[in-house]
């Protein structure tokens, strides 16, 4: 399986033009400005995917659509409706972290998204492991090429990278899940990190994670790397209509 999976369908983007100038959009706030501008010029917003589970049902994926729902993640992976990249785009220039929450403005409204607000719009709980890339030993047992080697169509199969190309189908989805719409990057979809596998490793073996805490970090990383495109257009949106 190369490109975008079947089960992955390209969201129909609606970029809205904001008729407001930048200066309603950070209350005249030159450095928020200036902010924006440096980044848009190099950063996208990545295009969101979603997963349907009434097509892996009708796909008899059923042993992937159990353990998805056992992590609780049916609602956000069905996230749909439209996006607004340049509030998306505002939303990061102006996101910070209070404590467990994320807070932001748009537009002059202040957004707080504790626990209760990712509840009501992802569905999601703060319980769980924690999995990001420095705490890739929270779960005592992965061992990275060991669970490659057994996700592998030909398990004796000479690896010398971890591919989603040679993975078995229900490991294959859920790798394109993890890497298209849980952790979005921009390009290079089909090899994995060591963050992937685990993350691969604790759904297939109903380890639950903590999606909300691996979202805020992957937000985090979108911030501070240049050349990461800004990821959850589709769920900032919505977090943009529930304020």
């Amino acid at each position: 399986m190369s490109g975008t999976p079947p089960s992955a369908k390209r969201m129909k983007s609606r970029g809205v033009k904001s008729s407001g100038k930048l200066e309603g959009w950070f209350a005249g706030n030159t450095n928020l400005i200036k902010k924006f501008l440096l980044e848009t010029n190099r950063k996208n917003v990545n295009t969101p995917k979603v997963v349907y589970f009434t097509w892996m049902k009708q796909q008899k994926l059923d042993s992937v659509r159990s353990i998805l729902k056992q992590q609780k993640l049916k609602k956000f992976l069905e996230l749909t409706g439209n996006i607004y990249p340049d509030l998306v785009k505002v939303f990061y220039t102006n996101l910070h972290f209070d404590g467990d929450s994320l807070v932001s403005n748009v537009k002059g409204v202040d957004m707080i998204i504790t626990s209760e607000v990712w509840s009501v719009v992802t569905g999601l709980k703060s319980s769980g492991l924690r999995i990001n890339r420095g705490n890739l030993g929270v779960v005592e047992d992965f061992n990275k090429i060991q669970f490659y080697n057994g996700c592998l169509k030909n398990p004796h199969s000479k690896v010398r990278n971890f591919s989603v190309g040679g993975l078995k189908l229900d490991e294959r989805l859920v790798a394109f899940i993890v890497s298209w719409i849980l952790t979005p990057r921009g390009s290079n979809h089909s090899t994995l990190s060591e963050e992937d596998l685990l993350m691969i490793y604790c759904i297939i073996n109903k380890v639950k994670i903590i999606w909300i805490h691996t979202i805020k970090e992957h937000m985090q990383k979108a911030m501070r790397l240049c050349d990461f495109h800004y990821p959850y257009a589709i769920l900032i949106s919505k977090f943009l209509h529930y304020f």
